[in-house]
């Protein structure tokens, strides 16, 4: 099923669940040390349920830039697909783009743009609105 971020009438095409599962996954598993929402609450934690409050967007745009900073310190092969079970592996295998330099860039939306970019863009637009940041399947 494919899912995206929704702000009012504004529409972030992300992909598949399971590739924003992985998304959460690593930085749970590489930046939380395998303790959900521990250091990224909004994010991790009230986004990941479904909907980010208006009132939290300044500080879940601060914890996604920590996580872009957090996230490029790993290699590619260091993303964690699903956290509840590590043996998964993404669909691609091991089979990136060379443009592919750490897991800061390593998401790549359904429609080829960066996730961090598209992340960020859906909660500024939030921000700007000041309305709630929601994912929602599409």
């Amino acid at each position: 099923m494919a899912v995206g971020f929704t702000v009012k009438r504004y529409l972030y095409t992300i992909g598949g669940g399971d590739f924003l599962h992985a998304f959460f996954s690593t930085v749970c598993g590489r930046l939380e040390n395998e303790q959900w929402g521990s250091k990224y609450p909004h994010i991790m934690q009230e986004l990941y349920q479904g909907e980010l409050p208006a009132e939290h967007l300044q500080q879940a745009a601060e914890e996604l830039a920590q996580i872009k900073r957090g996230l490029a310190r790993f290699a590619p092969d260091q993303v964690i697909w699903d956290i509840e079970d590590r043996s998964l592996m993404p669909p691609w295998g091991d089979q990136i783009s060379d443009s592919i330099t750490d897991l800061s860039n390593y998401f790549v939306t359904s429609s080829g743009e960066d996730f961090l970019d598209v992340f960020h863009n859906a909660l500024t637009k939030a921000q700007q609105l000041q309305v709630s940041l929601r994912i929602q399947a599409l």
